[in-house]
């Protein structure tokens, strides 16, 4: 729609006049370089300058655990649907948070669409916090065209020195803005600065991969039989760490818990990890992924090339939380350099 500008000195105005309507989430430093994306009341709370917080904020999308219904077989049978809904404003959204989000919206909304996420969601707006450099060196934002904002978010935040420039983008935007009175429009000055920032991410942020995204699909066609996988099986501890905190793995297990009564109860849904030996065991004991390097070896396809083909786009967007996380110290960025070693040494001697 258009730019405005907020002066840092107004920024504690805007965060309590947001928290004074409803609920604003946003990285809170938990020590130890760790960050968390929770309730604030103030700016001082906020941190503006973050690592990837420990989990993102798909957690406020699809929460870990979540009731789905309420039943009640006593003298009459009752089933009720349950939708917990709280108003939320998400401050200080990375763009590689956004990007996750927009991959969560595009698998919810498919056939049978999940109305808990999708009415979740209309409650939930959104102001992106832009990374004017590296996180650290776990990131590969920019393998992944997830450096730069690309949509996904009512408000955006670029930090310029004294000020934001702050990109409205959605009616919503516009009514969150409206609000006060401590905007701007922003000039063309502002605008320029804008764009100088852009141009000098683009110097700093490059491919962290050892080949162009655009082969990445090409690599994994060639590499579901590498020696790789069975490396990362030496090493893997089947945590479900990475995929716990990565911003867009959504499997989930559906369980029913009865109460002490025996004919009340509920049933609810909890976060599952395709890294857990029980994930793909069936009836009858069979597990089409029991080795721990298949279960690693489907990560990664299901980052890098299943989601090509369903949805043009890649499932990892860059923001090195599996890596920082996994007790293994497998690293995504050392797993694909590998398997492009592995592949140019194949097609050196003529195997591929």
């Amino acid at each position: 729609m258009h730019n405005v500008i907020l002066n840092k000195d107004r920024v504690d105005d805007f965060i309590s006049q947001l928290a004074a309507f409803r609920t604003v989430a946003a990285p809170v430093s938990k020590g130890h370089g760790s960050f968390s994306f929770e309730s604030v009341t103030s700016a001082e709370e906020i941190a503006m300058r973050y690592v990837p917080t420990i989990l993102p904020p798909k957690k406020y999308f699809m929460p870990q655990r979540e009731t789905l219904l309420e039943f009640d077989f006593g003298e009459r049978s009752v089933v009720e649907a349950i939708a917990d809904l709280d108003a939320i404003t998400l401050f200080g959204v990375h763009t590689c948070d956004l990007a996750a989000i927009q991959c969560l919206n595009m698998v919810f909304s498919e056939r049978p669409k999940d109305y808990h996420y999708l009415l979740r969601k209309q409650h939930i707006d959104i102001i992106g916090l832009e990374c004017n450099i590296y996180c650290d060196e776990y990131a590969n934002c920019a393998s992944m065209n997830t450096y730069l904002p690309a949509g996904g978010y009512d408000l955006f935040f670029s930090d310029l020195g004294d000020y934001f420039i702050v990109d409205i983008a959605t009616q919503r935007g516009e009514e969150i803005v409206g609000k006060g009175a401590m905007f701007a429009e922003a000039s063309d000055l502002h605008l320029s600065a804008l764009r100088e920032l852009r141009e000098n991410k683009k110097a700093i942020f490059s491919n962290e991969l050892p080949i162009a995204p655009k082969k990445i699909a090409d690599l994994f066609d060639r590499s579901f039989g590498s020696n790789v996988w069975k490396d990362l099986q030496e090493r893997c501890l089947a945590c479900g760490n990475c995929t716990t905190v990565c911003p867009t793995c959504y499997c989930f297990d559906i369980r029913d818990e009865i109460n002490l009564n025996l004919t009340s109860g509920r049933r609810y849904r909890v976060w599952d990890s395709c890294q857990l030996e029980p994930f793909a065991k069936v009836a009858g004991g069979e597990n089409f992924r029991k080795e721990r390097s298949a279960r690693q070896r489907h990560r990664y396809y299901r980052k890098f090339r299943y989601p090509l083909d369903r949805y043009g786009r890649f499932f990892c967007t860059g923001c090195g939380r599996c890596s920082r996380t996994c007790m293994a110290s497998i690293l995504l960025k050392e797993t694909i350099k590998a398997l492009v070693k592995e592949s140019e040494a194949k097609i050196w001697k003529g195997w591929l």
